[in-house]
């Protein structure tokens, strides 16, 4: 009797085709530069990843096609963002196995944007870098965070954020609390509703402004006391 033969995956058409939307140095460079949560222009995209504007254009429209990004258009300008919070864990997720090659900066510019990078940034709509390891390892040692199984805010945790009137919404799809491997940490760090909810606090609070043209945060000298203050991380570790 010949044996059956295997039925290929339904899924796999369009596992390549989702593949081949990141396989592309210009479409990379676009969604990277998208995960500060904004949205960009095509052209300010084309100046970002060194290509024409109609090149810019052409890449963006299959992302869109692709459901990767989410258009937007003010008169006569089209912005672009990426489509939900799940396309950038993917993007980051991506970013963080792909192990980028360490090697000295060209400039002494590269050099300072990428010590920024690394110090503080956002990545979509919650801090990563050394400050959202910091964070995260705060909220765990004091009971707030837990990561044995999985992350998830503790009670004490929810009354944290209560207690800072920093709003949680928990009627969504979006789970409440989870881990985001930081690429340059190569550590997880704490995204999710409670993440992002954190990130715009720390924000419009004035904890933390957003430097340079890339994703790069600062954490100000009100950050640095309320930090301290707040889950005892010393400013050593801010800078």
């Amino acid at each position: 009797m010949r044996p059956t033969k295997p039925s290929r995956d339904s899924a796999a058409p369009q596992l390549a085709a989702l593949a081949g939307l990141f396989a592309d140095e210009t479409r990379a460079a676009c969604l990277l530069a998208l995960l500060d949560g904004r949205a960009w222009t095509a052209g300010e995209l084309a100046r970002y990843a060194g290509v024409a504007a109609s090149t810019a254009s052409e890449h963006l429209g299959k992302l869109v096609a692709g459901g990767l990004l989410a258009e937007e258009r003010q008169g006569r300008h089209r912005y672009v963002r990426l489509a939900d919070d799940r396309v950038a864990q993917l993007v980051e997720d991506l970013a963080a196995h792909a192990a980028p090659r360490v090697g000295r900066p060209r400039t002494l510019r590269a050099s300072s944007a990428g010590s920024a990078m690394a110090r503080g940034r956002t990545c979509y709509d919650h801090l990563a870098g050394r400050l959202g390891i910091a964070i995260t390892d705060a909220l765990t040692m004091r009971g707030l965070l837990r990561q044995d199984t999985g992350f998830a805010l503790t009670s004490a945790g929810l009354s944290w954020f209560d207690g800072l009137a920093i709003p949680l919404e928990r009627t969504g799809r979006r789970p409440l609390a989870r881990g985001c491997l930081d690429w340059t940490e190569r550590r997880p760090h704490l995204a999710g509703v409670a993440g992002a909810a954190l990130c715009h606090h720390a924000l419009d609070a004035g904890w933390c402004v957003r430097i340079g043209s890339e994703r790069a945060v600062k954490v100000t000298d009100v950050g640095m006391r309320a930090l301290a203050e707040l889950l005892g991380i010393e400013a050593t570790a801010l800078r």
